[in-house]
């Protein structure tokens, strides 16, 4: 039997730390020790996150718990450099953060802690050996997943295109004129065209795998008028007919617990609430469209999370994560 280990949330009101306590209340060998967030301090969880009505009574607390053996950093991105430089946690702890504060190479050193970069499906091995992560982005989760076949196998040739549209969830709790549901309901439109944070991490990992790349990446996201996930159509010139394409990407992704090529065309119903990314690959003339969809909240934030702490402590990557969508 598995000595349960002690699990902190801090930024707990907000929404990767509701579907991170959604998770975790269920997972066979987490305590969760502490639920910090200073404005909501003595208020049941379940007060903010009411979907945990009668799941859990645990209360938000105004104290860390520096002895954890995990804490998930849920804050604003900028927010969690701030964090750590002004409260100490004990050597043993392992930091998981969900912002973008330490993903690019150039950020990844804070203090003593060297945070690796925690995509399992690029950087497993990585990730075993670590103390601390930052957890990918969304966008960049859903993209790069897109993309890792193609960069491993150096086929990369041409500049790439991306048309990914995501739910308002991935624009956080802050209300903004672009999150009322009477704005964003019945509508759709662009943002941070050719311009969004995501792309650094995209750019990244493909000059990792694929040391000769200097092509552009050209993203388009949109906002959408639901709730969750993230479509993403990801397309380029390619030499590699469709049926070699699926090929490189079913043996890529062959052993990955939560990554799956689909041969039928996929739709977002398909993995909202769960951890897992699908992708389906066809070609037209001379361009490859690799279609990819996450939950901007599970597999693109908390869930992946959870998978890089179920890596990190040798556990199964589907402890806990064993999560069905709802098709209809």
């Amino acid at each position: 039997m598995t000595n349960k280990i002690n699990v902190s949330i801090v930024g707990g009101a907000g929404y990767t730390a509701g579907e991170l306590l959604r998770i975790l209340i269920y997972h066979p060998n987490v305590n969760i020790s502490s639920v910090y967030s200073t404005s909501n301090a003595g208020n049941p969880v379940s007060k903010v996150h009411d979907d945990l009505l009668g799941e859990t009574d645990i209360v938000f607390s105004d104290k860390i718990d520096e002895n954890a053996d995990v804490v998930f950093l849920c804050l604003g991105h900028g927010k969690s450099a701030e964090f750590l430089a002004n409260n100490t946690y004990a050597e043993h702890t392992v930091v998981i953060d969900l912002s973008n504060d330490f993903r690019l190479d150039a950020n990844n050193e804070h203090e003593e802690r060297s945070f690796v970069y925690g995509l399992p499906e690029y950087n497993r091995a990585a990730i075993l050996e670590a103390k601390n992560i930052a957890n990918p982005g969304c966008f960049a989760t859903a993209i790069q997943l897109a993309l890792l076949p193609l960069a491993a196998s150096k086929s990369i040739t041409e500049d790439i295109h991306i048309n990914a549209v995501t739910g308002s969830t991935g624009a956080g709790q802050a209300l903004a004129a672009s999150t009322h549901f009477s704005w964003r309901n019945n509508n759709v439109s662009f943002y941070k065209e050719f311009s969004h944070q995501h792309e650094g991490e995209i750019y990244q990992t493909l000059k990792l795998l694929e040391p000769g790349f200097n092509n552009k990446v050209y993203f388009l996201p949109m906002r959408g008028d639901f709730a969750r996930g993230i479509l993403a159509g990801v397309y380029l010139k390619s030499d590699l007919s469709e049926k070699k394409a699926i090929q490189l990407f079913k043996e890529y992704y062959k052993d990955e617990p939560f990554t799956h090529v689909s041969d039928a065309p996929i739709a977002l119903k398909q993995v909202v609430n769960t951890n897992k990314c699908l992708l389906h690959i066809q070609k037209q003339d001379d361009v490859l469209l690799i279609t990819s969809i996450i939950d901007n909240l599970t597999k693109g934030a908390s869930g992946q999370a959870v998978q890089n702490m179920n890596i990190i402590f040798g556990w199964e990557e589907n402890l806990g994560l064993n999560l069905k969508t709802v098709a209809f």
